[in-house]
Formats: structure tokens, C-alpha cells, sequence
């Protein structure tokens, strides 16, 4: 019979290709998918690469900036 506990996990993003985690417990695999999404997301915003829209959260769109008066 299979001990479940010592099967190491697998987690990834379906809309963010190539962003996989593992981990021996459930904790240590979000982190590390956490953290691995977060590298992605920098890199891609560096790069200048399009990003997948997620729960309605667009970082594609360009930030217009306006001068600030000062007194």
C-alpha cells in the first residue's frame, strides 16, 4: 500500500506557462509555487512580455503618469 504522505506534490498555474512548485508538504509547495510565480510575474513585467489576466487583475495595462505640482 501506498504511504500518501512521502508522494512529493506538484502544483503549477495552467494560465502562467512553465510556473510548477514542488514540495514534500502542502505548505512547502505553495511557497515555493508563491515564490516561483512571483520571479515569473517580475521577469515578465521586465522583459516587457504580455501577462495573463487573473481574478480581474490586468497588469498589462499602461500607467499613465502626471506631473505633480509642488507647493
Amino acid at each position: 500500500m501506498t504511504d500518501w504522505r512521502t508522494i512529493p506534490l506538484l502544483a503549477g498555474y495552467q494560465l502562467c506557462k512553465g510556473v510548477i512548485a514542488f514540495g514534500g508538504r502542502l505548505n512547502e509547495c505553495e511557497n515555493e509555487l508563491s515564490s516561483t510565480l512571483e520571479g515569473w510575474i517580475l521577469l515578465g513585467l521586465k522583459m516587457g512580455h504580455p501577462l495573463p489576466v487573473i481574478s480581474n487583475i490586468d497588469l498589462n495595462k499602461q500607467f499613465i503618469r502626471d506631473t505633480v505640482v509642488t507647493l
